[in-house]
């Protein structure tokens, strides 16, 4: 429970894992990177992005439930953003809080299903359709938990931290999709 907030915050809690290979401090972030994980659920993603043979690790990870799983301290860096830059800094992991929301992402269409990266199968009703660049692409929707979620978590690192900028993975680096046209673009307006 967080003590001191608006009670639309009493429910913000987080289970704790331990992600040993992340060292290096971080003062002072400025940035929040948002991506999706791609992995067939939140918790199997979290474990699997503290293993210390994977070579990348994020803050938090957001479940489709609107669950909160923290890997790495905030006063840490962690791995999530890459070869990455922005506004002419590079390497943002040095910069920013890297937050992953447990989404498929781009989504295969086989006849009447759609099919994620990993082989998940996803229902047409979680399917978000997208006809931006003239062709059909399909990625899985986020949840509304999830969405409440992440704006909750953004809204309290902004008022902890000196966050300026809240971006996608997409925009700091041209080899990565995510979080995808699924996720609403009117959140990455918080910081405005």
């Amino acid at each position: 429970m967080l003590n001191g907030y608006p009670p639309e915050y009493a429910d913000c809690e987080a289970v704790h894992l331990t992600c040993s290979k992340n060292t290096r401090p971080l003062t002072a972030p400025d940035t929040i990177v948002l991506h999706y994980t791609a992995g067939s659920n939140g918790l199997a993603s979290a474990y699997y992005l503290t293993r210390p043979d994977v070579a990348a690790s994020a803050h938090l990870v957001i479940d489709r439930n609107g669950d909160i799983i923290q890997l790495v301290p905030f006063n840490v860096e962690a791995w999530h953003a890459g070869k990455s830059f922005h506004l002419g800094r590079v390497n943002l992991n040095h910069y920013s809080i890297g937050i992953e929301l447990d989404n498929l992402g781009k989504l295969r269409r086989e006849g009447e299903k759609f099919i994620a990266e990993c082989g998940k199968e996803v229902q047409p009703s979680d399917v978000f359709v997208d006809e931006e660049n003239g062709q059909p692409t399909y990625w899985h929707r986020y949840t509304d938990e999830q969405l409440k979620t992440v704006v909750l978590v953004c809204l309290l690192l902004m008022d902890r931290y000196p966050i300026r900028y809240l971006l996608r993975h997409s925009d700091i680096t041209p080899r990565k999709i995510d979080p995808g046209p699924a996720f609403p673009r009117e959140i990455l307006e918080l910081n405005r």
